[in-house]
């Protein structure tokens, strides 16, 4: 006869809250995160800048945090840079001493901690006061370069009478803006931090979990919708890997306390008193994979919304049927995932359900709006302007290779002047939006 497990009312009541709260804080994170990475299209940000170009630069809109693209190559390699994160600490335990490697962890997750909780402190305080109508004054620091003309390919007195006769070049290589809310958010998140590395206190390592999360989300950017379903697939099959590695999993997430997941405790009324509390947990992979896919289905929408109202800009104020379609498809993967743990008491990795939900809930949402062909063309913005960058790299080295050939022997022709910047745009991208126009 089998056993069948029975939970008493009170600890049912509990688990449902504690995965209720796991579900908020994930989707939170994501929306939070989706919404401020997006950025004003580039065409609408050149006809703003020309509106306002004599107007003083603090005036000027806010762009947003410049992102990292995650190309289609990119997206193959995670689950072998994620293989390394988790295997690299197991084969440092067996090497080192387990304390030494923790204070060394801990320390390097505190101080990355004050950056993120202080960037997601910035990105909610700055929304809850713009709505209130106030307005923030902002400061700037750039930290200018001075060069003088290029020497390459010159005599030595052309040299000085270029350095002497034309003006310098400056050359922009850092700058910041920040306000006093910047200000005010850092030595809250140094004194968070410190308060964590002090005492491992389970709400702030959930509030560093949850930067952390925010953040990747809003600093990563998809390339394409290919991808994006390469990186969730590729993590799916990382999670169901180590899944089935428990003797590897368990040494890492035993013997490391670090803000890498959100946690939530069983039973959070009603605990004995001295009884310390059991927590049930999120890892942050299962949040930032597929948050971004989440956030390439809202620029997605954006791009879609722009073609039909070029004025939109950085405007949330628009249609998001994919991004609604995927946060309430993770809603269900997670839940599902919750309620098989709670009756069978297996425990199931994450993506097992969040990568099918995820991915079939654009898929098919591109089917009923008759737009699959769009999904499957469509390509970033930053992804465009990286093959753009990309091309005006290889122009330039292969100037560098025909003028030097060219030193060598006169007869080498000269190398075309001029390239049509168009011809690096993928193909792809300017098909789609042409279809849109189209069909809109």
């Amino acid at each position: 006869m089998t056993l069948k497990y029975v939970a008493s009312t009170e600890a049912g009541q509990g688990l449902s809250l504690a995965f209720s709260a796991l579900i908020l804080m994930a989707v939170l994170a994501i929306a939070i995160g989706s919404l401020s990475s997006l950025k004003n299209p580039t065409e609408t940000r050149k006809t703003v800048k020309r509106q306002i170009h004599e107007a003083d630069e603090s005036d000027e809109p806010e762009e947003g945090a410049s992102s990292e693209l995650v190309s289609l190559k990119d997206a193959y390699l995670f689950p072998v840079f994620g293989s390394l994160a988790l295997y690299g600490p197991f084969i440092a335990t067996t090497e080192w001493d387990r304390t030494i490697i923790n204070y060394a962890l801990t320390a390097y997750f505190g101080i990355m901690g004050v950056l993120a909780t202080a960037q997601v402190g910035v990105i909610i305080l700055t929304a809850v006061i713009t709505l209130f109508g106030i307005k923030l004054d902002y400061w700037h620091i750039r930290l200018i370069r001075t060069s003088h003309a290029s020497s390459y390919g010159h005599p030595a007195f052309v040299n000085e009478y270029l350095k002497a006769n034309l003006p310098k070049l400056n050359t922009e290589f850092y700058t910041a803006r920040f306000s006093v809310v910047h200000l005010f958010m850092l030595p809250v998140s140094a004194m968070l931090s410190a308060y964590y590395v002090g005492t491992k206190n389970w709400v702030a390592s959930n509030i560093l979990a949850f930067s952390f999360a925010l953040s990747a989300v809003q600093m990563f950017t998809l390339e394409s919708f290919k991808a994006g379903v390469v990186l969730m697939s590729g993590m799916f099959a990382y999670d169901v890997y180590w899944s089935n590695k428990p003797e590897i999993l368990n040494v890492v997430l035993k013997n490391f306390d670090l803000p890498i997941k959100i946690v939530f405790p069983r039973l959070l009324l009603g605990l004995p008193a001295g009884q310390a509390f059991k927590f049930v947990s999120l890892g942050l992979g299962d949040i930032v994979v597929p948050g971004l896919f989440a956030a390439l289905c809202l620029r997605f929408d954006q791009q879609r919304a722009g073609v039909r109202n070029p004025e939109l800009g950085r405007s949330t104020q628009f249609r998001k049927p994919y991004f609604i379609g995927c946060i309430v498809a993770y809603i269900l993967g997670l839940g599902s995932m919750f309620a098989i743990h709670h009756i069978t008491r297996v425990t199931l990795p994450a993506l097992l359900f969040l990568t099918p939900a995820c991915v079939l809930s654009v898929f098919m949402s591109a089917a009923v709006r008759g737009e699959l062909q769009h999904v499957f063309q469509y390509i970033s913005e930053e992804g465009v302007i990286a093959a753009k960058e990309k091309a005006r790299a290889l122009e330039r080295k292969t100037r560098q290779k025909v003028q030097l050939m060219a030193k060598k022997s006169p007869r080498v022709s000269r190398l075309p002047n001029v390239i049509k910047e168009e011809a690096f745009v993928p193909a792809s991208r300017s098909g789609a939006q042409e279809n849109m126009e189209d069909s809109s």
